[in-house]
């Protein structure tokens, strides 16, 4: 389910990530009904109403009438918060597509994902519920992106690619054909992964280092 000019879309969530997100609605011809946070923002480049936080009893009746999309970047509460929304109203998130987007028609989408401007979705590529496909990223030909993980600006997977749930590839990253990684693990920006990363591990460097387990 994407977003259709007939329904407004309510964001969950408005600073540095929603304001992206924000954009890529408007520009796809998209209405933002205002947005649910913990509190009012003084920064509003929108011009957005704040109908209240997301647990509220306001929700309940926006989400009546809107669609939803849960503009957060940490991995972790976006799944949080989007599996919540999904028990309270029934539905899963709508998803976001940044008109620039360039996605083939082979390519396999889930609920609930943010494509950016000009991204790239290369034949067979398969991307799980929540995920972000962040500005210019390159996603090429059979790669398979687990739900919730967040594939940052610039970042370019390589063919037949495998990132697992929650994991983070952190901006301009380059991930060598062919590679898995695995769930809950955080690549720095501007790695390059030309092996294999086990699950819950923090890999930076050319080429990559284990650095840490989370």
């Amino acid at each position: 389910m994407q977003i259709t000019p007939d329904k407004p879309v309510a964001l969950i969530g408005y600073s540095g990530h929603g304001y992206v997100v924000a954009d890529a609605v408007l520009r796809a011809g998209g209405k933002i009904a205002g947005y649910f946070d913990r509190e009012e923002k003084e920064k509003n480049p929108f011009g957005l109403a704040y109908l209240g936080p997301e647990s509220g009893e306001e929700a309940k009746t926006v989400l009546e009438s809107a669609d939803y999309f849960v503009a957060i970047g940490d991995n972790q509460l976006r799944k949080r918060i989007s599996l919540t929304l999904a028990q309270m109203t029934g539905r899963s998130a709508t998803s976001v597509i940044h008109p620039s987007a360039v996605i083939s028609p082979t390519v396999l989408l889930g609920t609930g994902i943010l494509i950016a401007a000009n991204a790239t979705l290369n034949p067979l590529v398969a991307i799980g519920e929540g995920v972000i496909c962040n500005t210019s990223c390159s996603i090429d030909h059979e790669c398979r992106i687990g739900a919730y993980a967040h594939i940052g600006p610039g970042a370019v997977l390589s063919g037949n690619v495998t990132v697992g749930e929650n994991t983070f590839i952190g901006a301009n990253a380059v991930i060598r054909q062919g590679i898995t990684i695995g769930s809950n693990v955080i690549v720095g920006a501007g790695c390059v992964v030309v092996k294999d990363v086990e699950d819950g591990v923090v890999v930076v460097g050319n080429p990559q280092k284990v650095i840490s387990n989370k």
